[in-house]
């Protein structure tokens, strides 16, 4: 036990030893270090001249990064007409492309309102087809019926007055039976806007609704006027189904 207590403090004081010999060596280092200041009669220079030292060198270092920096700068920065050029380059490409879109624009406005107004005289046509199929839809049934009147007509005109009488009474009843299929056929016509052209003598021409079948030389009638009916016309609303068939007066 005695033995290893005095190996312990053997051992610290080995380690207090060597401290206190580096103490003393660093120590000395400081001391020729400002004996050699003092002997220079420069207390302090050395510290300033270093501090000095790194302060240009810092400053020498600082210039020359900056230097270069800028150099760079300027070589790489695209200069204000280069900047310009493409401005203006990039604008007139943007006027022909806003030029280009207002012409299709205005091409497509017009090719719809062409179509447009197209639909439309379509769609007008279609309707007065359609109007006119219902008003005009029995036009040749009507023209069909009107042989059926004429042929009644002459019946009725083909009996001599005198003999429809008493005395003759079978012929009477015809006769008024021909009258009354010809009246009830005529209001057929007018119930359904068939109707009748019967122009009256001196009445004026007009191709429209009559027919000249020839000229007819009188004093008694005015130049161009009706002087004979041949046949009455007929009309479907505004349409004319058949023109009365009429001579012209002619003048002497």
């Amino acid at each position: 036990m005695a033995v290893y207590g005095v190996n312990v403090i053997s051992s610290l004081m080995s380690k207090k030893v060597i401290h206190y010999t580096r103490l003393l060596q660093h120590g000395q280092q400081i001391s020729n270090i400002e004996g050699s200041l003092r002997l220079m009669n420069l207390p302090g220079t050395y510290g300033l001249l270093n501090s000095t030292r790194f302060t240009q060198t810092s400053t020498t270092s600082n210039k020359t990064e900056n230097g270069a920096t800028a150099a760079e700068a300027t070589e790489t920065a695209p200069t204000p007409n280069h900047d310009t050029d493409k401005l203006t380059e990039l604008e007139n490409a943007l006027k022909a492309e806003k030029e280009k879109l207002v012409a299709s624009v205005a091409d497509l406005d017009d090719k719809y309102k062409r179509a447009l107004a197209d639909t439309q005289n379509v769609r007008q046509r279609m309707q007065r087809s359609i109007d006119d199929a219902k008003i005009f839809g029995i036009q040749s049934f009507c023209k069909d019926l009107l042989e059926v009147a004429d042929i009644l007509g002459k019946a009725t005109e083909s009996v001599p007055k005198e003999e429809i009488s008493d005395k003759n009474p079978h012929l009477k009843n015809l006769y008024e039976g021909l009258k009354m299929t010809e009246g009830q056929l005529l209001k057929v016509f007018t119930k359904n806007n068939l109707v009748m052209i019967d122009p009256k003598l001196g009445e004026k021409f007009d191709p429209n609704f009559h027919e000249a079948m020839f000229e007819q030389p009188t004093k008694s009638a005015e130049p161009g006027s009706i002087a004979v009916v041949i046949k009455t016309g007929y009309k479907l609303h505004t349409r004319t189904l058949r023109p009365a068939v009429v001579g012209v007066a002619k003048a002497l």
